[in-house]
């Protein structure tokens, strides 16, 4: 079952921003305190919105953080620490395990980042930011974004009525499970080809192309919208700053540098980042726990 995700409530611009700027910061930050903050917060937030379920995605990505870890050293020899030697003689170094962790933590953060923002911006959340600078564009991208789960919702649908007679893509021979997996995936494609000509039909019956567009949108950006866009700003501002100074600076091959917290940029920039990325998670749990006050009163 699935939370309220109260920050989804906001202006979809600043949920936009939000989470460009959770990517962005965490695909250039390899400092190991950050890295730690992006991975936590992330499926804090992940797990504030998708309830109980979000910690399957925990439980699927520690395998994978752990993969990436250990594989890195068998490429990457460069280090001054061996932990021990393998096909004769080959290095394997505790910096280059160190920085197989600050990599698999960072594409594991960025995994469920895309994760939440697959559940939070929805595809009319896109058109009201981008609608009017790229109409086109954005119809285009909010159709394909829209096509993948319908994809998968109707392969489910089809899988589940051959089943039924005994025609599942999971069944029988090899051969009959390629030729039934073929015939599933040739339904899917007339099914899709035949939904893209009659959606253009409606679309030349409403008049689409034939004069100036419109647009509606039920989103207003409201003072607290401008509240929190100007928090943000301030945290996202310290972090560049923090960042450009050396506050995040963090080397592993060949000799292991990472600067700590007796630089001053580097604490003030852990603690901008760490609230901006708590932002969301804050919002969940306040207004959870609001609610729940309130309902013990009633």
């Amino acid at each position: 079952m699935e939370n309220k995700d109260t920050f989804s409530g906001y202006n979809p611009l600043i949920t936009f921003l939000f989470f460009i700027g959770a990517v962005v910061f965490g695909m250039f930050f390899v400092h190991p305190a950050f890295l730690v903050c992006s991975f936590l917060l992330a499926f804090a937030y992940h797990i504030t919105v998708r309830g109980a379920r979000g910690f399957r995605l925990l439980f699927g990505m520690l395998p994978l953080f752990i993969l990436l870890s250990v594989v890195n050293p068998l490429f990457n020899t460069y280090g001054e620490h061996i932990l021990f030697t393998y096909f004769g003689g080959r290095p394997y170094t505790l910096e280059a395990l160190f920085y197989g962790m600050a990599i698999a933590a960072m594409f594991v953060s960025m995994m469920t980042w895309f994760a939440s923002y697959n559940s939070v911006m929805t595809s009319d959340k896109f058109l009201y930011i981008f609608g009017k600078a790229a109409p086109a564009v954005s119809l285009v991208l909010s159709m394909i974004m829209r096509l993948v789960p319908n994809f998968r919702r109707k392969a489910e649908q089809i899988t589940a009525a051959r089943k039924c007679i005994g025609k599942a893509g999971s069944s029988g021979t090899k051969k009959e499970k390629i030729r039934n997996g073929m015939t599933i995936l040739s339904t899917l494609t007339t099914w899709a080809l035949e939904g893209g000509i009659v959606t253009a039909d409606s679309m030349r019956s409403r008049g689409y192309g034939s004069g100036p567009r419109s647009s509606f949108s039920i989103y207003r950006f409201d003072s607290r919208d401008k509240a929190l866009l100007a928090i943000m700003c301030i945290l996202v501002a310290v972090v560049l700053v923090c960042g450009i100074m050396g506050g995040a600076k963090a080397v592993y091959t060949p000799a292991l540098f990472i600067s700590w917290f007796d630089n001053m940029y580097t604490a003030a920039g852990l603690a901008a980042y760490f609230i901006f990325l708590s932002i969301p998670t804050v919002l969940n749990i306040t207004e959870a726990i609001t609610w729940r006050i309130l309902r013990s009163k009633i």
